[in-house]
């Protein structure tokens, strides 16, 4: 056939974007890692000289950095007075932890699993699991800072409240187990919010409980915010109040088998809260950038986990309403529906 030169434009277009968007990823990880952002935005207007003076980065890196970080669109360049500024909106996304937009951990993420790629190609090919404790380091952090900004937007203010009767029995006093907590950001959240209330974190990675004990600690909540190494389908306990997994759940490699055990776990008028990447159920709802996103990090971390798990569903990052609700179902719930959403998020109430 003969080649459609309109339509081979347009994919050479993509992906000249695309590759300056793969370069662009590391130099975010670098400004966010060495306080090139937050420099530019304490100091103003720089010059590449200045802003190397005042972060003690090499002046010969800062100006190539400035300049990727200006064809980027991420810093703004004054061409007259040869300045580097960010704006409030650049400054608002890139260099301040707590707001729901926060960049540099999505980046983080997206460069770790380059990291694990030959590993990675290797699972692949052999249709073997790479377990998320396998992954760099950078996997685990970088996990939290992107997902702990939309937490502390919504957790709180929006996805609690919805749920039936939940936020008057975390005000009154619950126990709560967090399964699949990672670093704790989530717990933590909750524990800060609702002081008359216990929470438990669970999580198979030691590392990551450990890193969230210390969280806790500095959080100030650790009389009341505990964590312990167990799996999603063994942890300890009975008679939980709320059960939650976020952004965990089509990780797991048998998450019928983790929700039989919520519901053993949970009090007979208990709630198990997920909260799963927003998705439609055809593939055709998802062919989107937000489903692009999510199903290129599932191929290269959601999937792989599940497949070094028993079972190994691989229910991957874009299942959908309908996925959730039959692994609800048929881990013994006999009430499910969505609670609320966002582009990004879709939380579900199951209930016994």
């Amino acid at each position: 056939m003969p080649i459609d030169q309109a339509k081979l434009d347009e994919l050479l277009g993509r992906f000249v974007a695309d590759l300056g968007a793969v370069f662009h990823a590391p130099t975010v990880v670098i400004g966010d890692k060495l306080g090139l952002y937050r420099t530019l935005a304490d100091a103003g207007p720089s010059t590449a000289a200045e802003l190397a003076e005042r972060s003690g980065v090499a002046e010969r890196y800062v100006t190539e950095w400035l300049r990727g970080q200006a064809a980027s669109g991420y810093v703004t360049y004054d061409p007259e007075e040869d300045r580097y500024l960010l704006t409030e909106e650049q400054a608002f996304a890139l260099t301040d932890e707590r707001n729901p937009v926060f960049l540099p951990g999505a980046f983080q993420v997206a460069t770790s699993v380059a990291k694990d790629e030959p590993r990675l190609a290797e699972a692949l090919r052999a249709g073997t699991g790479f377990g998320w404790h396998q992954h760099h380091p950078d996997l685990f952090h970088g996990t939290e800072r992107f997902f702990r900004p939309g937490y502390s937007a919504n957790l709180v203010s929006a996805w609690i409240p919805a749920l039936d009767g939940v936020e008057a029995r975390l005000r009154a006093g619950a126990r709560v187990a967090d399964v699949g907590c990672g670093h704790g950001a989530s717990t933590i959240l909750l524990a800060q919010a609702y002081p008359a209330s216990s929470f438990v974190g669970f999580d198979g990675h030691r590392p990551s409980i450990e890193w969230a004990r210390k969280a806790a600690t500095e959080a100030g909540v650790a009389d009341r915010c505990s964590f312990e190494v167990a799996s999603a389908k063994a942890y300890p306990g009975s008679g939980y109040d709320l059960v939650a997994v976020f952004d965990a759940l089509h990780d797991m490699g048998d998450p019928v088998g983790a929700a039989e055990h919520a519901r053993r776990s949970l009090a007979d008028d208990g709630t198990w809260m997920v909260v799963e990447p927003n998705a439609g159920d055809r593939v055709a709802d998802n062919l989107n950038p937000i489903g692009r996103v999510f199903y290129n990090a599932s191929t290269l971390i959601c999937v792989p986990h599940s497949l070094s798990e028993e079972v190994g569903l691989a229910l991957g990052a874009q299942a959908g309403e309908a996925r959730i609700r039959e692994v609800a179902l048929a881990g013994g719930f006999t009430r499910f529906r969505r609670a609320a959403d966002n582009p990004f998020n879709a939380v579900y109430e199951a209930r016994p």
